[in-house]
């Protein structure tokens, strides 16, 4: 999946990346024989939020570009209502809390046009040295990032550290 590095600006708004343009419309390919979206494609267009909230967190291509990049290392999703083919998905990022070495986010999935919630996906994501293939620290400047925009709240599933 290419990397969205110039894309539209999102507003902010409770702690939550918003875009006002789509992510994408559910595709013809991404529905299932029950006409609603594939479980699969979820993640697909998770990947894509994904892509679209890194430049404005300091991801993305400078970390690339400095021989690092991020992985993710455990995920939950839920499925809330259905999305049918040729719906706008809308997107919703938020960074709720990190460490030296790892990041957790919620992302949600939206009908953008009409506003209600179809999913919700958190992730934990690990920074990842690209020459070693091996778990890495994110630079001081990105981990300020972070601080910035963390919300710190509860996630509902993951957590940055297995007890």
């Amino acid at each position: 999946m290419p990397f969205v590095e110039n894309g539209p600006a999102p507003r902010i708004v409770e702690g939550w990346f918003l875009w006002d343009q789509p992510l994408a419309s559910v595709r013809p390919e991404w529905v299932d024989g029950y006409k609603h979206m594939n479980m699969g494609n979820y993640l697909v267009a998770y990947d894509l939020q994904t892509d679209r909230l890194w430049p404005h967190i300091g991801l993305g291509k400078p970390l690339r570009d400095r021989g690092l990049g991020t992985f993710a290392a455990e995920a939950w999703l839920d499925y809330q209502r259905e999305m049918l083919e040729g719906m706008p998905i809308g997107g919703a990022s938020r960074v709720i809390s990190f460490d030296e070495k790892r990041l957790l986010c919620r992302h949600r999935m939206t009908h953008l046009t009409e506003g209600w919630t179809a999913s919700e996906h958190e992730v934990l994501y690990l920074c990842v040295d690209l020459g070693l293939r091996k778990v890495s620290t994110w630079p001081p400047e990105i981990m300020a990032k972070f601080a910035e925009y963390a919300t710190g709240e509860t996630p509902k599933r993951l957590a940055l550290k297995r007890k």
